[in-house]
């Protein structure tokens, strides 16, 4: 296996962290901010992360494909979570410590609940608004009631970040790749 190349495209408006962990070929959208402590590993094909995404401390983000991962906007990664899925929608939640297997797709303002693992035998394909909840990851459909709050307070926490972040630790900037 040839050795993993390195490239950073990250956008101009982003914010993200000199700590944090970047291996393969990464693609950091406008707004997105990563945390220091994150890790995103492109360990075979590229990973693009959208829009106005929130990574917190200590998440795990790996492509384990050939196939580019693509992740949509507005998504916010919880504290210690992993993710492998190979897509992800817009505005979902990975809560805190909880495990996303590289056989699940996530479509649109999905939840995953703190320590929960999702890790079907076979390819699967979460339905929007589908919550995942309790140690046996039990599943609901979410009504979509306070959407627009959900939204408002989210792109608040994103803003506070973007200007509070910089203040604090040094970031991380495109190789210019």
């Amino acid at each position: 296996m040839p050795p993993i190349r390195d490239r950073f495209v990250i956008h101009s408006k982003a914010v993200v962290c000199q700590d944090v962990d970047l291996k393969g070929d990464i693609t950091i959208g406008p707004g997105t901010v990563v945390h220091p402590k994150a890790a995103i590993f492109a360990l075979v094909g590229p990973i693009v992360i959208g829009a106005g995404c929130i990574v917190e401390e200590a998440v795990i983000i790996v492509n384990r494909r050939k196939d580019v991962m693509r992740i949509g906007d507005n998504n916010l990664f919880e504290i210690g979570c992993r993710v492998e899925c190979p897509s992800i929608g817009d505005f979902n939640t990975i809560s805190t410590r909880a495990r996303v297997h590289n056989t699940v797709r996530m479509t649109n303002h999905c939840v995953v609940g703190t320590q929960c693992l999702v890790v079907p035998a076979e390819d699967e394909t979460l339905d929007e608004y589908t919550c995942i909840y309790g140690p046996a990851a039990d599943r609901r459909t979410w009504s979509g009631r306070g959407q627009v709050q959900e939204a408002d307070l989210r792109m608040k926490h994103a803003e506070y970040l973007r200007e509070m972040l910089p203040k604090f630790n040094r970031l991380r900037r495109s190789d210019g790749a």
